[in-house]
């Protein structure tokens, strides 16, 4: 050895303690390490990591960072360890670092710090940087992933390098994590609506680095794996039904997780089908050229709510069946312009999304529509006045649609002479607007709004006028998405 040593000479020697305080090291840089000057006192300077390793061979250590070099005899001139050192970023290459100065400068104040690094496996300690850096705070590059090292800092005096600060955890160099992300496609957003039997094929996206944990539960529960297969890749997750029933109707929930992060998304699926006739019809009168029917609700509606019933007639002699209402809500109806001397039967079917119930309710007995018996006016009599002032036999129902899907609203007026038919909305009056259709035949007023919107709910009402006066009814028509079974 000669009559002097650098302080990399001596923080790298583990064993051997210094029997007197260093002197200052040589300005010049070593050639294994790469230096940037610190562009002020408090710069951040970005270090690279020393271009070749240490000669000596290494041997295993454990996850302990080695033990500091014993520190050289007290000395009034030399700074004890800097304080608080602790690792700030890590990157997929780079490592930061800060510290707090020592509580004790010395009697000569210091030159700056100096950064040591070892690798996992190694024991030798070598200097990041080859001369003090008046900096508390530093960032090491051009690291490589999987990197695994120890770090420690130094304060330097002219009098010689004071005791190590070790990071008392081991830095690793690994790949940036991203967080999970789910992005559900625009037609799941709202309840995904499939028939009995069809399949349903989902495929939802996802994002996530490294690739992450995906997960599905139904109601809560895990899936049924007996008939749900689910097949997940790097980027999406699906989930294949082949033949949809309706118990596979719920709320599903895709569960993306990574490193203690997590991203849920739920998709809402309804599982439909035709649903039954009703329950019973029956004949309840029969006058003149009409008559009066009454049914009872089918008992299942297919697990989706009623778009209304379809009303048939047919003549006897014909057999011949013609619709009289369609999407017709209430239970009661009367139907007129019956022909006389012919008698009919009735039926009605329920309707909802997938169409008409396979089969209808259908009346027993026929209805005789009867020649009127002539009889012979008497005299002195006096003439029965018809005429009669616009009255509301049924009134508007309120009323909750589902966008996109046609809806129509139903009432009955009775009035002599016939009355003009006014519909309005929010007290507007509906006029010209292609997106509304009305009809009105045998007083039983009609208002079909096609592919409502949810700019659709509100007020609406039917007006009813002719010489003798004026009635309206009104009801509130609501558009929004089916809640989820």
């Amino acid at each position: 050895m000669t009559g002097e040593e650098t302080p990399e000479t001596l923080a790298c020697r583990p064993e051997e303690p210094a029997p007197e305080p260093a002197k200052m090291p040589s300005s010049e840089p070593t050639e294994e390490v790469a230096v940037l000057e610190p562009s002020g006192e408090h710069s951040n300077p970005e270090l690279q990591v020393p271009a070749t390793q240490p000669s000596t061979p290494a041997a295993p250590i454990s996850q302990a960072a080695p033990e500091a070099n014993k520190p050289a005899p007290p000395s009034e001139d030399i700074p004890s360890a800097p304080m608080q050192l602790a690792l700030e970023d890590v990157s997929d290459n780079s490592a930061a670092v800060s510290w707090e100065p020592p509580e004790r400068l010395g009697r000569l104040g210091i030159q700056g710090y100096v950064l040591e690094l070892c690798r996992e496996g190694a024991s030798e300690w070598v200097p990041v940087n080859t001369r003090p850096l008046m900096v508390t705070q530093l960032t090491v590059r051009n690291l490589a992933l999987g990197d695994k090292f120890f770090l420690r800092v130094s304060a330097v005096s002219s009098a010689g390098v004071g005791p190590p600060t070790t990071l008392d955890q081991l830095v690793h160099i690994q790949a940036a994590i991203e967080a999970p992300k789910i992005r559900v496609p625009r037609h799941l957003r709202q309840t995904y609506i499939r028939q009995v039997g069809e399949t349903i094929n989902l495929q939802i996206p996802f994002q996530g680095n490294p690739r992450p944990q995906a997960s599905w539960t139904h109601d809560g529960h895990a899936l049924d794996s007996q008939r749900v297969n689910v097949r997940t890749g790097d980027q999406d997750s699906i989930l294949f039904i082949r033949s949809a029933q309706r118990t596979d109707s719920g709320c599903y929930e895709l569960s993306v997780r990574l490193e203690g992060l997590e991203a849920k998304a739920t998709i809402h699926i309804l599982v439909i089908e035709k649903p039954a006739p009703p329950s019973s019809i029956r004949l309840l009168d029969v006058w003149g050229c009409n008559a009066a029917l009454e049914w009872t609700p089918p008992q299942d509606t297919g697990n989706t709510d009623l778009l209304g019933y379809t009303v048939q007639k047919a003549d006897k002699k014909t057999g011949q069946w013609f619709n009289v209402l369609e999407r017709y809500h209430p239970t009661t109806c009367t139907i007129s312009d019956l022909i006389v001397g012919n008698s009919y039967s009735f039926r009605v079917f329920s309707e909802n999304l997938c169409g008409l119930s396979a089969s209808a309710a259908s009346t027993k007995e026929l209805a005789h529509i009867q020649k009127a018996d002539i009889i012979a006016k008497p005299k002195g009599f006096v003439e029965r006045d018809f005429l009669e002032a616009p009255t509301f036999t049924q009134p508007l129902a309120d009323h909750t649609s589902t966008p996109g899907y046609s809806t129509q609203l139903f009432c009955s007026v009775r009035a002599s002479p016939k009355p003009k038919i006014i519909w309005m909305k929010n007290k507007m009056e509906l006029q010209g607007d292609p997106k509304y259709r009305t009809l009105s035949e045998q007083g039983i007023c009609t208002l079909e709004i096609r592919k409502p919107s949810p700019f659709d709910s509100g007020v609406y009402t039917c007006k009813a006028i002719n010489m003798l006066g004026e009635a309206s009814v009104d009801c509130r028509l609501e558009v929004k998405a089916s809640a989820s079974h």
